[in-house]
Order: C-alpha cells, then sequence, then structure tokens
C-alpha cells in the first residue's frame, strides 16, 4: 500500500477539515453575498476588499496574525478562554477557524456573482405574490443561483485541502491532530522520505485537476441554460 498510517490519517483529517468548513462557509457566505449583491454606498466596496483579502495576503501573514489574536495574550484567545473553549492555536478547531477565514473569498465572490445575475425582478414578482423576504429569497433566489453554490462548494472544499502556510502556523504539525496532507508532504520532503511525498503530491495534482473539471462543466452547463 503506498500510503502509511500517517498518511490516511492526514487524508481523513483534510477531508473532515474541507466539508467542515463548506459547510460553515457556505452558511456564513449566503447572507453575506446576498447583502453584497445588493447593497449600494461605500460599505460594500470596503467589505468586499476585506472578503477578497485573503487572495492577496500571504498565508503566513494571515496565520500569524491569527496566532497572535487567539494566543494567550489575544482578546481573541481571552475570549475563548473565557467562554470555556480555551485555546485555539494547535487545535483542530484553530484549523477550522483560520480555514473558515482564508478560504471567505472562494465562497462569497461565485454566490455574490450567482445572486447579481438573479437580479431584482424574480424577488419582485415574488414580493408581488405576497411571498415575504425570507420565502421568496429561499424559493426563488436560492433555486436560481444553484450553480453559484455549487461552484462556491466546490472551490472552498478544494481551497481548503490546499492550504500549507495558514494551516502551518495556527495548526502546526502535531499527528492525527493537526497534520493535514499538505503539512505531511512537507515533513516527508524534510525527512527525505521522495516516494511517499509523490504519492501524496499525485493525489492532491489528480484531485486538483478533477475539481478545475467538475468547474469547467459546470460553467459549461450553466451557460447553455442561460436564455
Amino acid at each position: 500500500m503506498p500510503f502509511t498510517r500517517e498518511d490516511l490519517a492526514a487524508i481523513w483529517l483534510t477531508l473532515k477539515l474541507a466539508g467542515a468548513t463548506t459547510v460553515l462557509l457556505l452558511l456564513l457566505a449566503t447572507p453575506l453575498a446576498w447583502w453584497l449583491s445588493h447593497a449600494r454606498g461605500r460599505w460594500p466596496a470596503l467589505v468586499a476588499a476585506i472578503v477578497a483579502l485573503p487572495l492577496v495576503l500571504p498565508p503566513t501573514v494571515l496565520g500569524f496574525y491569527l496566532l497572535v489574536v487567539f494566543g494567550p495574550q489575544g482578546w481573541g484567545g481571552r475570549l475563548t478562554q473565557a467562554l470555556g473553549l480555551g485555546l485555539l492555536p494547535f487545535t483542530f478547531g484553530g484549523l477550522l477557524v483560520a480555514s473558515v477565514l482564508y478560504s471567505l473569498p472562494f465562497a462569497v465572490q461565485p454566490l455574490q456573482h450567482a445572486f447579481e445575475a438573479v437580479g431584482r425582478r424574480p424577488m419582485e414578482v415574488a414580493a408581488t405574490l405576497r411571498a415575504g423576504p425570507i420565502d421568496a429569497f429561499l424559493t426563488v433566489a436560492v433555486p436560481l443561483a444553484r450553480p453559484g453554490f455549487i461552484t462556491a462548494a466546490i472551490l472552498t472544499f478544494a481551497h481548503t485541502v490546499g492550504e500549507f502556510g495558514v494551516v502551518l502556523m495556527i495548526g502546526g504539525n502535531i499527528p492525527e491532530k493537526t497534520r493535514v496532507v499538505s503539512t505531511q508532504i512537507y515533513g516527508h520532503v524534510e525527512a527525505l522520505a521522495y516516494t511517499q511525498a509523490h504519492w501524496l503530491s499525485a493525489g492532491m495534482l489528480a484531485f486538483s485537476f478533477a475539481v478545475l473539471l467538475a468547474v469547467a462543466v459546470s460553467t459549461r452547463r450553466t451557460a447553455r441554460l442561460m436564455p
């Protein structure tokens, strides 16, 4: 078998982290993307810039500041300790928080574009039929924006799987606790175990290609359905 017990543990932890991050981000990003797609004024531009920050910010910088904020002396660390959650750095919870922040634009931006494509007209029609705002959003806007949800879920999951700098800074490299596939590959290379690094890297390469292919197929299918 090409994978060791530690490799399989890293793969399982990576899938668990990516799945939890995707679910959380779809819940958090949906109202935010809806607001960004309809709000006017200076605030949407400011919030959109903050959301997109992880696209240009070096992952180690974001990981460093998360480490400071959620450390024993940071306001986040004092808050989590006051709530009885303990400190988040070097725990799965810390990895999850960092992944949600780092993958935020990969969930918000596809959803925002999908909601903008839906436009205001279907919601106005639903309002004339006496549908409430929440009812109209769930029964009209969400189904029409389904391609955006699919793209957001695929990109968020794939981006979380490939994280390295952020997870290394906030999670370290603790076996079966915070060690994910990317840090496992790094460990193999440091130990000159190139064969094991190759198996994991080839798996990541195949996975990334499959994700891009799925997004391309989804985009083409959506374009054919659009009037």
